[in-house]
């Protein structure tokens, strides 16, 4: 797991202030944050994400259920939803980061109490202990 991995994780998991991710992403060149918002919406599709997640994800965003990312992704076929709201326009970027780091923790949160309740090997879920991040920064 690379380092803007196991940022993300840590976001998503509530680790991390949203926040101080939001500083982070508003801090990144016009192509990261592109490159940022790709990943966050392979991770979610990895989640196994669905739009009945849009309401909660909306509410731990932050966002108004009007903005163009909160609307997107309570719309159906999520995974065509995710390409529209991370190709945005630039205006927009920060509210589907938020948005889309709040999608991933409420996929993950399903997963995790699902498939990993038992424990699992997924080092992005052992964060908490330090157990994911050795490997994050070897």
């Amino acid at each position: 797991m690379d380092g803007r991995t196991v940022i993300l994780n840590e976001l998503a998991q509530g680790i991390r202030p949203l926040v101080q991710g939001v500083g982070w992403f508003e801090g990144l060149a016009d192509t990261e944050q592109f490159e940022v918002l790709r990943d966050l919406a392979g991770f979610c599709i990895q989640a196994r994400a669905i739009s009945d997640d849009g309401p909660e994800s909306i509410r731990r965003a932050g966002i108004r259920p009007t903005h163009t990312p909160a609307v997107l992704v309570t719309r159906g076929r999520l995974t065509e939803q995710l390409t529209k709201i991370i190709n945005l326009p630039q205006d927009e970027r920060v509210k589907a980061f938020r948005l889309l780091v709040a999608l991933l923790g409420v996929a993950d949160e399903r997963r995790q109490l699902r498939f990993c309740a038992g424990g699992c090997g997924h080092a992005w879920h052992h964060l908490r202990t330090g157990a994911g991040t050795e490997t994050a920064t070897r």
